[in-house]
This record gives structure tokens, sequence and C-alpha cells, in this order.
């Protein structure tokens, strides 16, 4: 059971560095696309910059995607060689991918809401003025049209395998 647990551990690091890599590819696309869609609002596309608010894979939506992936590798390895730790290093850190993850997809279902409050804490009149879901859509719309499916995937996959990686854990 610890090797399949660890094949499940190697697809949630897959999932994990999926949506980096396409941030990485078509960023820039959203990028300009937010840009042209501050412009006909008639905002200063420096705001984007002013605010640490990217498209890419810049930062920490690289750094902390990759570091879950590693973990999850070396779970996996740890699990497939029989070491002791691994299953009780897979309790610890399978279980926080999990709340990570629940994090994560709680993020993206209240982005709009996330950028309009910290428009306002930035007490910025021109970031007022922006019409932050047409932003959002307009940087979405830089990205190919099957990035939800591969988001929801991602999830589901993170979800699934994480659970049974637990279970399979348990049965071990």
């Amino acid at each position: 059971m610890l090797i399949f647990a660890a094949v499940l551990q190697l697809l949630v690091a897959l999932a994990f560095v999926s949506i980096p890599l396409v941030r990485h590819r078509h960023g820039d696309s959203a990028k300009v696309n937010a840009e042209a869609e501050l412009t006909r609002q008639g905002v200063p596309v420096t705001v984007l910059r002013d605010n640490k608010l990217s498209f890419d894979a810049s930062g920490h939506e690289t750094a902390a995607p990759v570091a879950v992936a590693a973990v999850m590798v070396a779970l996996a390895v740890l699990n497939l060689s029989g070491n002791d730790w691994g299953p009780l290093l897979t309790w610890i850190f399978q279980s926080i991918v999990l709340v990570g993850n629940a994090l994560i997809l709680h993020s993206q279902l209240t982005a709009v809401k996330a950028v309009q409050a910290a428009f306002a804490r930035n007490g910025d009149p021109m970031l007022d003025r922006i019409d932050v879901p047409a932003l959002l859509k307009a940087a979405e719309s830089g990205f190919p049209a099957w990035v939800p499916i591969l988001q929801n995937a991602r999830h589901t996959v993170v979800f699934a395998a994480s659970a049974l990686a637990l279970v399979a854990t348990v049965i071990a």
C-alpha cells in the first residue's frame, strides 16, 4: 500500500507544478490583457506592479508549488524505499497539503473580493476606480481556454490523491 501512496504522492507533485508551468508560459499574455483593461478603465498600468499583482509564475507563485512538489517526491521516495519515516511524514505533510489546497481553492473562488479588499486597504483613490471583476476576467482571457479544466483536474487530483494516500498509509 505504501507503493500506492507513493504513486499518489507523485501525482500530487505533478499537479502542484502544472499551474506554475502554465503561468510561466502564458502569464505575459494575461498581463498584456490586464494592462489593456486598465487602460480602457483609464487607470495607469503601473498599479499592477505597485500592488504586486502579477499573472506570471514569479516569486511565491512558483516557489510554493515547487516546494510542495519536492516534499511530495521526498515522501514518495521514503514510501517506495520502505523507510519507517514514510508513513508518519505522509500523515503530517499529506494533511498539510489537503488543508493548503483547500485554502488555494478558497483563494481562487474569492479572488475578486480579495483583490478589492487589498485595493481598499491601500487607500489609493485610483484603485477604488478599478472594475476588479473586469480586470481579472481580462487577465484570465490571456490564458488558454483549457486552463479552468486543468485547475479543476488539479484540485481533484490533489484532494483525491491526498485522501487516498492517507488511507493507504493507514492500511499499510
